[in-house]
């Protein structure tokens, strides 16, 4: 038992952090939760605030509201819109994990002598490292990656070894917690709310048609605006004479151009990336990678040099993105990683 424990318990109105509250109390612990108004997307806070207000009703706690709105623009969602103006491929999620969940948050819990902060995302800790959750279809763990080494000792995840489907079954069994169970899931990036594209157009000109190149920089088509690209879309362009697929290369934001070319083209066998952030004191070792989150990570061996790891890797891999993460595994541990910047 863990009587004297205080738990912040990061609330979204969800499933997950809903029965990860529930679980934490009845294993002894005080809870407190806490919800974070992060974007401002119509509507949202509303109903999500609701859901987290009845969960934290239900689980007998405290429910704090944090408006993080400026931090959030200024962290997350601008750095988003600046990244696609730049022609890279943005990862969101990981930026709010290190600066908002588990930034602001963090902050929040030692305002209110918490011990620990909880959240229910799927994903291990021993307080040194984190590890991929029980559930791989459900691991969150590539997003955390960027998520500072220090508060690690002062992070607990209930359903890192647990399966969704098992959760979803669970809240379903409980008397007033049936609805939890029946929630759709959330968006991937919880801000937009239909297409990147459609976000971005409030923002910047988006629809700027411009040329389309080969890789020897003859012009062959036409596009409609190189936000409307990331590297391996193979449609919304036209390439003149096509006999077969052709697939986006590279993007030159600043022509307003793209670079397309056969399958085989987008294949690559090293990257570099930067703004590590590691969980080991190796300057040069073997490890594997994942490159995009819904991928296999694959063997690799990694020398850090002036602030940058140059990654070589040991399996091809096709359509890697500059701005996506590149994030290294040791079987089940993570192990750090960085922003891709060269390919």
């Amino acid at each position: 038992m863990n009587k004297q424990k205080k738990v912040l318990v990061g609330m979204s109105g969800g499933v997950d952090s809903t029965i990860s509250a529930l679980l934490l109390k009845k294993d002894g612990y005080e809870v407190e939760g806490l919800y974070m108004k992060l974007h401002s997307k119509p509507g949202y806070h509303e109903i999500h605030l609701a859901r987290a207000q009845k969960a934290a009703d239900f689980v007998g706690m405290k429910l704090n509201v944090l408006d993080l709105q400026d931090i959030f623009n200024e962290k997350v969602f601008q750095p988003f819109i600046d990244t696609y103006s730049q022609g890279k491929t943005p990862n969101p999620c990981a930026l709010c994990n290190r600066n908002l969940k588990f930034g602001e948050m963090v902050k929040f819990a030692e305002s209110i002598n918490a011990d620990y902060l909880a959240t229910g995302h799927y994903i291990k800790t021993d307080g040194k490292h984190f590890y991929r959750a029980e559930d791989d279809t459900k691991d969150q763990s590539y997003f955390l990656f960027y998520v500072k080494k220090d508060i690690l000792s002062k992070l607990i995840f209930p359903l890192g070894s647990r399966h969704k489907s098992d959760i979803k079954k669970f809240a379903a069994s409980i008397e007033g917690l049936e609805s939890f169970a029946s929630q759709g899931e959330s968006s991937e990036i919880c801000f937009v709310e239909t297409t990147y594209t459609d976000l971005l157009k409030d923002y910047v000109n988006v629809d700027n048609s411009g040329e389309v190149l080969d890789k020897d920089g003859n012009i062959v088509g036409e596009h409609k605006g190189y936000m409307h690209y990331t590297v391996g879309k193979r449609k919304g362009f036209t390439v003149k004479g096509a006999q077969e697929p052709h697939f986006v290369l590279s993007i030159d934001a600043e022509n307003n151009q793209i670079t397309v070319g056969k399958k085989e083209e987008l294949e690559c066998n090293s990257l570099t990336i930067e703004n590590l952030n590691m969980f080991n004191d190796s300057n040069e070792f073997e490890t594997s990678v994942k490159l995009r989150y819904r991928t296999i990570a694959v063997p690799c061996h990694v020398k850090i040099e002036k602030g940058k790891a140059v990654i070589t890797l040991k399996e091809s891999v096709y359509g890697v993105a500059i701005g996506q993460a590149a994030v290294f595994y040791d079987n089940d541990k993570l192990i750090g990683g960085g922003w891709i910047c060269a390919v």
